[in-house]
């Protein structure tokens, strides 16, 4: 080489040099074949920490782990570059100060033009800030795979772009029943039902998420055994950095138990609504029967005394019975609906419901005629019920005409009775403890869904006109209620219809039942009575006034509580007080309660239509039914003279007198 060429090449090797040692991002030096440093780039000496003066002729291997040199690491990365022709790996370095830091490491042998190693050029870049960036991703991603994986509530899965499952999480395991081994690779049209398959439902949710940006939509869903769930579905499409759909994110929700708990929101608030609509119409039919018993007592107390006044007519006499009897058909209408509106008088006591029954079969049989013979079905043992035996009976009555109506070509009819226990309060209200069921079972008509969820309302009947007055059932649901039972029809059309009356257990039993009194006659009066009869009817006061005074008694009469107190402070003495319940201003018990501040000791009859009245204002006081005639009137009084005897003359005039 001739010294221009020589010059060449020194200033050739001067611009590597100078090129080599501008570069900071990677350490770039040689080792010779024993891989002790030869030179040093700034580069290094940024990664590692040495200066050149430090390093060179120091082996490379001081920049290793102590294990990797003890497993011998860089004595094999000698080898490999030496016989493979590279060597590539990365892996943990040390830096001067002991710090550790990821490197990675590319060396390549250097040989001679004659074929020998001259030495080792290596090249090493810090990866520590991409590993930890790196690392923080895996770990993001891999909180993310178990948040995903641990929500049990939704189920959260992946699918391509052709709609196969590629991802599955343990709440869809949950909700759809599949594990990912059964699942993935599947496409999730399996999901759907039959029809919503055959209709193309897949397919177009896929198309609508892919051209809208997103599907949303409730619908039934089928699990792995087959059964439907209803489903709230969320669809994504998935998308790449260039916009290319890569695969579907689906997020499934069961809202079954919300649908349901919807329904039932549902079918409390209709239950709510006719609870209300069910309680006005009973506050209107109780107000009407109420006034109509004030107008039929009227009638019937006028009967009686004209009666009286025309003996010996006969002509006059059977006009005076028809109207009578009318009246008292009029009578058992109000009763039937003051019953449903639960507000009749009833007697509670313990009933022997098998022996009820039993004693009433002749006259069930006649009043349903051959044509319906009467089944009965009673275990060898059934517990007492409390309840009013009268009404019961007149409602057993009702239920086997309606079975019978319900069979116009004939059939049989049963009368069955068992024991149920009823342990958490049910929707409708009856309360936890044991009940005797009481049913009516035809095999007749039925009833529809509509008919049946409107039997129980008043007035509502299905029979012809002049056939039925729609308050039987109403009478009885109201009397079930008034017993602390319940009233339960089943119907299906076709089918038949049972009527279920539930009546609460009682542990006391009637052993002896006494003898029913005979009924009353005319009343012999002991002694002349003063009466005060206060009611805010004129028809009613002045009918009352008149049987009153028919037997032979003094009477006062007052419009209004406020009449018959302002009586009693003026002075004047009654030795009994025959008052009304229901009247404006003040009601009948209060008068009652402001009286006795007068008079403790007073005689009290209390004459109403209602049964429902407080328990604290009876004492020491004479009930007496509406409508009610005189032989009722007469009984009363005598009940008042047996129980309260006559009191002295000085005890006839009020306390207050002298004020």
């Amino acid at each position: 080489m001739n010294r221009e060429e020589s010059h060449t090449a020194n200033s050739e090797n001067d611009r590597y040099r100078l090129l080599v040692d501008a570069i900071t991002d990677y350490a770039i030096y040689m080792l010779d074949p024993d891989g002790i440093v030869t030179n040093w780039n700034a580069g290094a000496q940024r990664f590692k920490g040495y200066t050149a003066e430090e390093i060179i002729g120091q082996h490379f291997s001081r920049f290793y782990l102590p294990e990797d040199r003890s497993d011998g690491l860089p004595a094999r990365a000698l080898a490999i570059a030496r016989t493979e022709g590279k060597f590539e790996r990365e892996g943990w370095r040390i830096r001067k100060n002991g710090e550790r830091f990821w490197a990675h490491v590319v060396i390549d042998p250097i040989w001679g033009k004659d074929g020998t190693l001259i030495g080792f050029a290596k090249i090493t870049r810090d990866l520590t800030e991409r590993r930890a960036a790196a690392e923080t991703l895996r770990q993001s991603e891999e909180q993310f795979r178990l948040l995903v994986q641990s929500v049990t509530d939704y189920a959260i899965y992946r699918l391509d772009p052709k709609g196969h499952v590629a991802s599955w999480n343990s709440g869809a395991e949950r909700i759809k029943g599949y594990t990912p081994a059964e699942i993935i690779g599947s496409h999730f049209s399996r999901f759907y039902s039959e029809e919503d398959r055959l209709a193309g439902e897949p397919e177009r949710a896929l198309s609508i998420s892919r051209d809208q940006g997103r599907f949303a939509a409730e619908g039934w869903r089928v699990r792995k055994d087959g059964s439907r769930f209803r489903a709230s579905v969320v669809l994504d499409p998935i998308r790449d950095d260039k916009g290319e759909l890569i695969g579907f994110a689906k997020v499934t929700r069961d809202v079954t138990e919300r649908e349901e708990a919807q329904r039932r929101l549902d079918l409390a608030r209709e239950a709510l609504f006719q609870s209300q609509k069910m309680e006005a119409i009973g506050q209107l039919t109780g107000g009407v029967a109420h006034d109509f018993n004030n107008l039929l007592m009227a009638i019937l107390s006028s009967l009686t005394l004209l009666e009286k006044r025309v003996s010996g007519d006969a002509s006059a006499q059977r006009l005076i019975d028809n109207a009578r009897q009318g009246a008292e058909r009029g009578a058992a209408l109000t009763q039937r609906m003051l019953a449903f509106a639960r507000r009749q008088e009833l007697n509670p006591e313990p009933v022997d419901t098998p022996a009820l029954v039993r004693g009433m079969t002749d006259l069930l049989q006649r009043t349903l005629g051959p044509s319906h013979p009467i089944g009965l079905q009673f275990p060898l043992s059934l517990p007492w019920v409390l309840a009013d035996a009268n009404q019961l009976e007149m409602a057993l009555l009702n239920l086997a005409v309606n079975a019978r109506d319900a069979m116009p070509d004939g059939g049989a009819i049963s009368i069955t009775a068992s024991e149920a226990t009823v342990g958490d309060r049910k929707p409708d209200g009856l309360a936890p403890g044991r009940y005797v069921k009481l049913a009516v079972v035809d095999t007749g008509t039925g009833m529809d869904a509509a008919t049946l969820a409107r039997a129980t309302e008043p007035f509502f009947t299905t029979k012809g006109i002049g056939k039925g007055t729609g308050l039987g059932l109403s009478m009885i649901h109201g009397l079930a209620d008034q017993m602390k039972g319940e009233l339960v029809l089943r119907s299906a059309v076709g089918h038949g219809t049972t009527a279920e009356l539930w009546l609460p257990v009682t542990e006391v039993r009637q052993h002896a039942v006494a003898a029913p009194a005979p009924a009353p006659g005319s009343v012999d009066q002991p002694r002349d009575l003063r009466v005060l009869v206060v009611d805010d009817d004129c028809l009613v006061l002045m009918n009352t006034t008149a049987l009153l005074e028919d037997m032979g008694y003094g009477v006062t009469e007052a419009n209004s509580a406020a009449e018959a107190l302002a009586l009693f402070k003026d002075g004047t003495a009654f030795d009994l007080l025959i008052t009304d319940q229901a009247m404006p201003g003040m009601v009948g018990t209060q008068l009652i309660e402001k009286t006795r501040e007068l008079v403790p000791d007073l005689p009290v009859i209390l004459a109403s239509g209602y049964g429902e009245l407080p328990e604290a204002a009876l004492h020491n006081v004479i009930k007496l039914a509406k409508p009610f005639g005189q032989a009722q009137l007469a009984a009363a009084i005598r009940k008042v003279e047996t129980e309260q005897p006559a009191r002295a003359d000085t005890d006839r005039v009020p306390a207050i007198a002298a004020q």
